[in-house]
């Protein structure tokens, strides 16, 4: 393979080198001074995430009862004027849950009533009037009376529909604010992820997005008072409507005499008489003729001005306003005056979005976070290239070299993905240095055992990198399987994770494979070496003979043991559910007085609110704390109420708010499904690739030391009381492919013996398979706890548990490969090729070049 290395091949190594260069160079440097450089250079980087540079986020959700409330209230109008004015058929109308019941006061007009109604007929998503999902569905009661109802599939496509339009007024919305860079992104078939960066205050920010702002004129009753209507009956074609300060209705008629969309411009203004803050509007041309029309027809009548089915003023007309240019008074401050302007000038939400998930972070919390996360990379590069070094001298600054373009790699496949880094995306990337030298761990190793054999230099190097790369596939592709099951069935940071784990492993099996060949083999073109040491040092000495079959016995007993008792553990104790699973309110705060932080003095103040289960615990260090707050009846305004109540106590006694979450329970219910459902998928998907890779046997053993480690990590989560939230899925999805990763190499060894010694008995081959292969499990192991440690306590608190875990789980992971997948072999009669030739029951002494036997 050295001689094939082609000019061609050394090209493509050269050109994806400098470009991989080129794009991850602006991510060293400030937009400011990338901003100023030749435009044939790229400009823009990694965008980093909320969790690195502060921000709001925010996931909202269509509100299908308020579309169908809205849409019944449109459909009951829209059938009387149809009717009654356009027809003059008599009839009474009554709302029902999904639609209208029409009843005529002259059954003989039945027929052209149906006829009539039939122009109601709505179809949405076709064009042009064609195609597209009816909307209504005509019918009759057992009474006789006509019936229109609402399809579920016609709301459907209406919610589909409304989420587009509702994105348009989003971002004007955030716009106006003066915010940069927002992302806002369509989520599934009903929601929108609004993420604003640079933006903490989230409370401010829901309340622009979230609003409705739905901008409506009516006519009050004349004669008839709100009272007088709910005490003798609303009449037909009025609604009772309640006031914004709440304490009072008002009796207005059905149909909007105009609506907001014919404004043109709003603006926060002062009353030139009272010096109230008010909100002055200006119409368009058309909106200015109709609203003239209607004051002018209208004098003496009270005219109410409805935002939100909320009455904000109904004064008297006067006379004629002509000139399109009115205002809106109330009870409003200069701040609500001008974020109702905003509202306005932005347009109105076609439907309610109710917020279902919402994360804001304090841009010191980022900057700690940036930090923590640079710090951990720093520190497991510099521990892994050392190390790498010791280990195989020369070789291994090759590996270092490829190591350093791959996470190049990394940073520029992000920077031209435009993907967002997120803390859990910096873990992965350590994570990846870690991983990517397992690659060249195998190649080494590879090259050691055919000098071994005999073969020479140039033959041994050839016959290393050939021979390892199916290993290498099958190890890599089961970690990648696990990552794009994250990618998909995760979210947030989760997803961040995911692709640069995803990246990673597909940046490593260029770099660990080809780069380090071609240095290899610049290396042996201009030495030609006449003797070869690759490994300098090793924990394990070659040639071991531990009976692994033998100590298996003992492994296993005390694998079921340890499984029981993590399984105890979780239906006993449970586990510390973080709030993306049980919904709530998570507020971190770090103490800002002179004293001395302390959680009690914290308990003690919050219990006063009457907010229920109020828990409170150090976060990290001294001076930082968890605050989580329950679920509160009544939703999200009583949680949002509930969390401005903690943030207000706590600023009394001088703690202030870093980082804020809320999750509701729709959100942390369908985070639990798809946590799970992603587990299985991985496991299953893993299952299949082993088994058509090997025989079914190895899919079992492997699928069984997997779910091994997956239950003793999920059982470390509850016996030590690590917070277990959706990173903690993330955590036990990695360790899925970390865990095959070894399971792989030594059933790959395996399968080659049982080629190669037929007449050996199956728990000799596995013991000799495991310890031709516990070189190099051992060093690559030692290579990602050396990434994984400096997450531990340098990472930060945010990803604490989950590096916990990965650690405790990567050990269990060697262990299991080892101790458990053998047995399961044997005891389901794993057997020779038939297709293989035989060979002696044992192995014979070989020659190495040299002609000393090994």
């Amino acid at each position: 393979m050295l001689h094939q290395f082609t000019p061609i091949r050394t090209a493509i190594i050269l050109i994806v080198t400098v470009l991989g260069i080129f794009l991850a160079i602006p991510n060293f440097f400030s937009k400011e001074t990338t901003a100023n450089w030749p435009s044939f250079l790229p400009h823009d980087g990694m965008t980093l995430g909320l969790d690195l540079q502060g921000g709001s986020y925010l996931l909202l959700q269509v509100n299908r009862d308020s579309i169908t409330t809205e849409r019944l209230k449109e459909l009951r109008r829209d059938a009387r004027q149809l009717l009654a004015g356009q027809n003059g058929i008599g009839n009474i109308i009554t709302t029902e849950a999904d639609g209208i019941v029409i009843e005529l006061t002259d059954p003989s007009t039945k027929e052209a009533a149906r006829t009539a109604l039939q122009a109601l007929q709505n179809n949405i998503g076709g064009t042009a009037g064609i195609g597209g999902t009816p909307e209504l569905e005509f019918g009759e009661a057992a009474d006789g009376k006509l019936t229109v109802k609402l399809t579920p599939n016609g709301i459907t496509e209406r919610m589909s529909a409304l989420i587009a339009q509702s994105m348009e007024v989003i971002r004007k919305r955030v716009d106006e604010v003066g915010t940069t860079e927002p992302i806002i992104q369509r989520q599934g078939q009903d929601r929108v992820l609004v993420q604003v960066p640079g933006y903490d205050n989230s409370a401010r920010l829901k309340e622009l997005i979230s609003t409705t702002a739905r901008l409506t004129f009516h006519l009050v009753h004349p004669t008839m008072s709100a009272a007088q209507a709910e005490a003798q009956g609303v009449p037909a074609g009025y609604m009772l409507v309640p006031s914004a300060e709440g304490d009072y209705n008002e009796l207005l008629n059905e149909n909007v005499e105009f609506g907001g969309e014919n404004l043109v411009n709003a603006q926060p203004a002062f009353d030139q008489q009272t010096s109230r803050s008010v909100v002055s509007f200006t119409l368009d041309t058309r909106g200015a003729i109709i609203f003239a029309d209607i004051t002018a027809k209208n004098v003496g009548k009270r005219f109410a001005i409805v935002l939100d089915n909320q009455v904000i003023t109904a004064p008297t007309i006067q006379g004629p306003i002509p000139g399109g240019s009115a205002q809106i008074t109330g009870t409003f401050t200069p701040q609500t005056a001008n974020d109702l302007a905003v509202l306005l000038r932005a347009g109105a939400l076609p439907a309610t979005l109710d917020v279902v998930e919402e994360r804001s972070v304090g841009a010191s919390l980022g900057a700690d976070s940036i930090r923590a996360g640079v710090t951990s990379g720093i520190v497991a590069a510099i521990l892994v290239v050392t190390f790498m070094v010791i280990a195989y001298g020369l070789f291994g600054l090759f590996a270092d070299i490829s190591l350093v373009l791959n996470i190049l790699l990394i940073i520029a496949s992000l920077s031209l993905l435009g993907s967002t880094l997120t803390l859990p995306g910096i873990a992965g990337i350590v994570l990846t240095i870690g991983m990517a030298v397992d690659a060249n761990v195998l190649i080494y190793e590879r090259i050691r055992e055919e000098m071994k054999a005999g073969k020479s230099i140039l033959a041994s190097i050839d016959a290393g990198f050939q021979r390892a790369w199916g290993t290498i596939i099958d190890s890599h592709l089961t970690q990648l399987i696990a990552a794009i099951v994250l990618y998909f069935l995760g979210s947030g940071p989760v997803q961040g994770f995911a692709v640069t784990l995803g990246l990673g492993i597909l940046t490593s099996l260029f770099t660990s494979y080809t780069v380090t060949l071609y240095f290899v083999g610049w290396w042996y073109r201009l030495r030609r070496p006449k003797t070869l040491k690759i490994q300098v040092f090793r924990f394990i000495p070659d040639g071991t003979k531990i009976p692994f079959m033998k100590i298996s016995r003992f492994a296993i007993i005390f694998s079921i043991l340890i499984s029981l008792g993590a399984i105890g553990s979780a239906f006993t104790k449970g586990f510390n559910l973080g709030i993306d699973f049980i919904g709530g309110s998570a507020i971190e705060v770090q103490y800002a007085g002179t004293g001395t932080p302390d959680a009690g003095v914290i308990r003690e103040a919050l219990d006063e609110l009457g907010l229920g289960e109020v828990q409170v615990q150090q976060f990290g260090p001294a001076s930082d704390f968890l605050v989580r707050i329950q679920l509160q009846p009544g939703g999200d305004p009583e949680q949002q109420a509930a969390v401005k109540k903690v943030t207000e106590t706590l600023a009394t006694i001088d703690y202030e708010v870093r980082k804020t979450e809320a999750v509701s329970g729709t959100v942390s219910g369908e985070l639990t499904t798809k946590g799970t459902i992603a587990v299985l998928i991985a496991m299953g998907a893993i299952l299949i690739y082993v088994w058509f890779r090997f025989e079914w046997q190895f899919a079992l053993a492997a699928i069984t030391t997997t779910a091994h480690d997956v239950i003793m990590t999920i059982g470390l989560y509850s016996f030590v009381g690590l917070e277990f939230n959706i990173t903690s899925i993330a955590a036990v999805l990695t360790l899925v492919g970390l865990s095959l990763n070894e399971t792989v190499v030594i059933s790959d060894r395996i399968r080659e013996n049982l080629r190669k010694y037929k007449k050996m008995s199956l728990p000799e081959l596995i013991d000799l398979s495991i310890n031709q292969t516990i070189v190099r499990t051992s060093l690559t192991q030692f290579t990602i706890l050396l990434a994984l440690f400096p997450l531990v306590f340098f990472g930060g608190e945010a990803i604490r548990g989950f590096t916990i875990a990965m650690t405790f789980g990567s050990i269990f992971g060697m262990y299991s490969s080892v101790f458990i997948g053998g047995p399961i072999l044997i005891y389901f009669g794993l057997k020779a090729r038939s297709d293989a030739p035989a060979a002696d029951a044992k192995p014979t002494k070989e020659k190495r070049a040299d002609g000393a036997a090994v």
